[in-house]
């Protein structure tokens, strides 16, 4: 009896590869199919019924899964890598995955490595940084429910509202500076910009920020 409860037990936790690998083939790409692009995970998105554009948990999904050698893209390896991990073969396991996904589950170093892969992921062709248009409405995508909305909606408004063509491309140290300030300095009037190790962009917009309460 232990024996077949032992096999019983092993199946559970076992994934299909076959079914794993039929799921990559509904997304491949039509002429590299050993790849899904965006254009097959905004598919995959459909499956699951959640929105690409307003759904974040589609990224917590593909860093999860490992998506991290090309932007906008993963590769059929991390694909069966990821299933195998999360233990999923068909769509309705993966749909089962969905409430823990939401980010707000996560821990300080945890969301700051998926907030990365989002800034990675999100790179155009060889460009090494994010064009401040998509940047912000990134920032606005993962952020939302993290930092304080004021100080989100005010860095926003911020990059949308500067003259200063340096930040029409953003970098990812100032990506990342952007939400370690966000947890390290709670309150802007206790910022000092003389003893600040922060980018150039923070204290701009902290000038900005400042002068709006004015």
């Amino acid at each position: 009896a232990s024996a077949s409860s032992s096999t019983r037990n092993n199946n559970t936790m076992s994934v299909n590869e076959t079914a794993a690998g039929r799921l990559f083939d509904e997304i491949a790409d039509a002429d590299d199919p050993t790849i899904a692009t965006m254009e097959g995970i905004c598919k995959l998105c459909e499956q699951l019924d959640i929105d690409p554009l307003e759904d974040i948990r589609i990224l917590v999904l593909l860093h999860k899964m490992g998506a991290d050698s090309k932007p906008a893209q993963i590769t059929r390896g991390e694909w069966m890598q990821g299933c195998e991990r999360m233990q999923v073969d068909s769509i309705a396991k993966l749909k089962n995955l969905l409430p823990g996904l939401d980010p707000g589950f996560m821990e300080r170093a945890e969301f700051r490595n998926l907030y990365k892969f989002c800034f990675q992921f999100n790179r155009q062709g060889t460009h090494k940084t994010l064009e401040k248009d998509l940047a912000s409405m990134l920032i606005e995508l993962t952020l939302k429910n993290r930092i304080d909305t004021e100080r989100l909606s005010s860095f926003v408004e911020f990059l949308s509202s500067t003259k200063d063509t340096s930040y029409d491309r953003i970098t990812l140290d100032q990506w990342l500076s952007f939400y370690d300030f966000c947890i390290d300095c709670r309150d802007l009037s206790e910022y000092d910009e003389e003893c600040s190790a922060w980018p150039v962009l923070i204290d701009d917009y902290v000038d900005f920020a400042t002068s709006m309460k004015e």
